[in-house]
C-alpha cells in the first residue's frame, strides 16, 4: 500500500492517511458583536468538503485564544461558548465522514488587527473593527504597523491562561487533535526569535528565556487536553535571517528548532508540524517544491519527535516520496486543497490507495 494511504496512530487517536490540511484562515466571521470569531456555513462548508473528499486530518485556521489575538478582525475564536456550540457542528460531520477534526489554536501578537488579504492586509484601527497588538517586545513587525503594547509579565501569564481555556473548549467543541500556533512570526514565534524578542527579563535573551512562553504554553493545554489524545506544535523552523539581514539581528535558526523540538517532546508534544518564515517581512526565502522538507526530516533525524511536512507539496508522487523516504511522517496540504478538495481521493486512484468515500459519491468510483 502507498504510504500515503496507511493509518497513523497518535497516542490512541488513529488518524486514516496521512494527508492532513493545513490551518489556512478564511477571515469570513463576524468582526465585533455576538458573533464576532463564530464559525458560519462558509467555515462550515469549506471543511466539510475537505472531509468528504478524504482527507485524513482537518485543521482549522489559526483560532484565536482572545479577541486581540486574531489575525483580522475576521478571524474565527474559541474564547466563547458560542464560539464552541458552532465549532461542535462542524467536528461533528468531520467525524461522520471518517476524518479527524484538528484545530491551531494562536494569538497573532504583533501582526494582530490587519484586513483581510483581499482587502490589502493592511493594519486596521478602531475604525475597522481593529484594536491595539501586543508583543513581546515595543516593535512594529513592519514598516506602516503600529507599535505593539510590550507585555508585562501578568499579561504573558494571562495569554498563558487563554490557551489552557481554548483548549478545554475545543474539547468541549469535539476536536481530537489540538496544535499550538508557535510560527509564522505571530506570538509564540515572536518570543522564540531574537529579532522580534528584545527583552531582558525571565522571557528574552538566552535561548532557554526565549523558549519559556512556548513551553509554558504547551503545559497549560497539556493540563485539559487528556492524554490518550494528540497535541501538535508548529514552528517556522527558521526566519530566513542572517547576520546581514534588516537590522543585522540573526533570527530563528534550524539548529534552535532541533533544540526546542526535543523540549516539546518533553512537555508532551506529539507531533511538529514544520514550516518556515513570517517573522520579518523582508526575509529573502528560498522556495520550490517541497523546500520547507529539510527541516522537517533534520527535525526527525536528529530527535525522536514525529513530523509533518509542509510547503508546496502539490503531487501525488511527490507526496508519496517524502513518506517513502522517512523525511515525515505525514504531510499537510494547503493551496493545494483549496484547488482540490478532493485531492485526497484523486491521489488514490493515481496511487492505489484505499479511502473510505461517502456512499452518496459511489457511482463516481
Amino acid at each position: 500500500m502507498s504510504a500515503l494511504f496507511e493509518p497513523y496512530t497518535l497516542r490512541s487517536l488513529v488518524i486514516p492517511n496521512r494527508i492532513w490540511m493545513a490551518p489556512m484562515c478564511q477571515y469570513s466571521a463576524a468582526p465585533n458583536g455576538p458573533d464576532a470569531g463564530v464559525a458560519t456555513d462558509w467555515h462550515f462548508a469549506h471543511l466539510a468538503a475537505r472531509a468528504i473528499g478524504g482527507t485524513g486530518l482537518i485543521l482549522t485556521e489559526a483560532t484565536a485564544v482572545s479577541p486581540e489575538g486574531r489575525i483580522s478582525p475576521g478571524d474565527l475564536g474559541i474564547w466563547n461558548d458560542t464560539q464552541v456550540a458552532a465549532l461542535r457542528r462542524i467536528t461533528q460531520f468531520i467525524k461522520g465522514q471518517g476524518s479527524v477534526p484538528g484545530i491551531q489554536l494562536g494569538h497573532a501578537g504583533r501582526k494582530a488587527s490587519t484586513a483581510a488579504p483581499w482587502l490589502g492586509g493592511h493594519p486596521v484601527g478602531p475604525e475597522a473593527h481593529g484594536w491595539t497588538p501586543v508583543a513581546p517586545s515595543a516593535l512594529p513587525f513592519d514598516d506602516g504597523h503600529p507599535v505593539p503594547h510590550e507585555l508585562t509579565a501578568d499579561e504573558i501569564q494571562g495569554v498563558v491562561d487563554r490557551f489552557r481555556e481554548a483548549a478545554r473548549r475545543a474539547l468541549d467543541a469535539g476536536f481530537e487533535v489540538v496544535e499550538v500556533h508557535g510560527a509564522h512570526g505571530y506570538l509564540i514565534g515572536q518570543f522564540l526569535s531574537p529579532h522580534s524578542n528584545r527583552r531582558t527579563d525571565e522571557y528574552g535573551g538566552s535561548f532557554e528565556n526565549r523558549v519559556r512562553l512556548a513551553l509554558q504554553v504547551v503545559d497549560a493545554v497539556r493540563e485539559v487536553w487528556p492524554q490518550e489524545l494528540p497535541v501538535f506544535f508548529r514552528i517556522s523552523a527558521t526566519d530566513w535571517l542572517t547576520e546581514n539581514d534588516e537590522d543585522e539581528r540573526e533570527g530563528w535558526t534550524v539548529d534552535e528548532t532541533v533544540r526546542l523540538a526535543a523540549l516539546l517532546r518533553a512537555h508532551g508534544v506529539d507531533l511538529l508540524d514544520v514550516s518556515s518564515g513570517g517573522n520579518a517581512p523582508r526575509a529573502r526565502v528560498e522556495t520550490g517544491p517541497g523546500y520547507q522538507v529539510p527541516f522537517a526530516e533534520r527535525v526527525r533525524a536528529e530527535t525522536s519527535l514525529p513530523v509533518a511536512a509542509v510547503g508546496l507539496i502539490t503531487e501525488p508522487q511527490q507526496a508519496e516520496k517524502i513518506l517513502a523516504e522517512g523525511q515525515a511522517d505525514a504531510v499537510l496540504l494547503g493551496r493545494e486543497l483549496l484547488r482540490s478538495p478532493s485531492w485526497a481521493q484523486e491521489a488514490a486512484r493515481e496511487l492505489g490507495g484505499e479511502l473510505r468515500k461517502p456512499e452518496q459519491y459511489l457511482r463516481a468510483v
